[in-house]
């Protein structure tokens, strides 16, 4: 078998309508039935609602909590209603990674935190697409263990696409990343 990974000159929100369109394609290609997006105020949602229309994939868009309202990162209940009023579902909860409570206790140097920043390595996008399948399966929105697409990104938007089958924070060893669809060049 043999793949292919789209690899962006920048990161960021302006790769966010190509990361969409592979991730449906390679959707419609594995049969894959559940999309996992990270969205901090919903356009890269309601983008996705747009990409993904007509396909019969659930989209589980998922937000920040209200930890980070301080930083401007949670959506307003307006953008709420429109992201839920496209068919996607929204879920808000605690960083699936780090900046829980064990960060509160003890900093930066806990195992979330770790695995967060080998991630990055990757791309910030990566971090958070496995961030946000955590999430979703922590709350019963996605099933462990069975493949799923989810995209991430870096400042914004979605520059990151990948396949993979998420995990409970309790069993993260279990997590694999199947396959890189796209991502950023990294310098």
């Amino acid at each position: 078998m043999e793949g292919k990974t789209v690899y962006f000159e920048k990161k960021g929100k302006a790769n966010t309508a190509e990361a969409l369109r592979i991730a449906r394609r390679r959707a419609e290609e594995l049969a894959v039935r559940q999309v996992v997006l990270a969205t901090t105020h919903g356009s890269t949602a309601l983008m996705a609602a747009d990409v993904f229309q007509g396909s019969g994939v659930e989209l589980v868009a998922v937000s920040i909590s209200a930890a980070f309202d301080t930083e401007g990162w949670t959506m307003t209940s307006e953008e709420r209603r429109q992201v839920e009023q496209r068919g996607v579902r929204l879920l808000t909860s605690l960083h699936g990674l780090a900046d829980g409570v064990a960060e509160g206790f003890y900093g930066t140097a806990t195992p979330g935190s770790v695995m967060a920043d080998t991630l990055r390595c990757f791309s910030q996008g990566t971090k958070v697409a496995v961030e946000v399948s955590v999430m979703a399966a922590e709350a019963g929105w996605v099933r462990a263990g069975e493949e799923i697409i989810a995209l991430g990104g870096t400042d914004g938007g979605a520059d990151t696409a990948v396949v993979l089958r998420p995990a409970f924070a309790r069993k993260i060893k279990e997590l694999v990343v199947c396959e890189l669809l796209c991502k950023p060049r990294l310098p």
